[in-house]
């Protein structure tokens, strides 16, 4: 299927196609810290134009690639903590298969960690003492149950993904 195509079965293809470049952007900022405090700031201006316009861009909306880029956005949108917020909201209240549950989960932890609370699913790490650690988990003993009901593995899976991801 073409690039063209992918677009022709959602309702907002020219948001989509936006999603998808600010997507691209927000990754090639990451490699140069002091610039993507800036691109975080007008990506997210945007998106709260775009959430103003059509609502959370859902699958339907903007595809699934292009509902998932609107959910990096929002993730990299630290700097607004209230919007992060309300945009989880948008999500949760989706429809079924509208959105994707481990988005919900990193971004549900996202918050969580920047309202100082403990996360919920282990999504959020830090460096300490050399390693890659999760940022404190509320109920602990429960975060792979909580994890498997969103489709995503065992914590300790994770943990091993970030050791080859990112080596220290």
């Amino acid at each position: 299927m073409s690039f063209e195509n992918r677009f022709e079965s959602i309702h907002f293809p020219e948001i989509a196609q936006e999603l998808n470049c600010m997507a691209v952007f927000d990754q090639d900022a990451r490699k140069y810290e002091r610039a993507y405090f800036e691109i975080d700031k007008k990506h997210s201006d945007r998106m709260k134009q775009i959430v103003a316009e059509i609502g959370w861009p859902t699958v339907s909306k903007v595809g699934e690639i292009g509902a998932h880029n609107a959910w990096l956005l929002i993730q990299h949108a630290d700097h607004d903590v209230d919007f992060q917020e309300y945009c989880l909201q948008l999500m949760k209240e989706a429809s079924v298969g509208e959105v994707s549950m481990i988005d919900v989960a990193y971004l549900t932890d996202r918050v969580c960690v920047n309202r100082g609370r403990g996360q919920l699913y282990g999504t959020q790490f830090k460096q300490e003492g050399g390693k890659h650690i999760p940022k404190t988990i509320e109920d602990e003993e429960n975060v792979d149950v909580r994890r498997a009901e969103v489709g995503m593995g065992p914590l300790s899976e994770q943990v091993d993904d970030m050791y080859k991801a990112y080596p220290l």
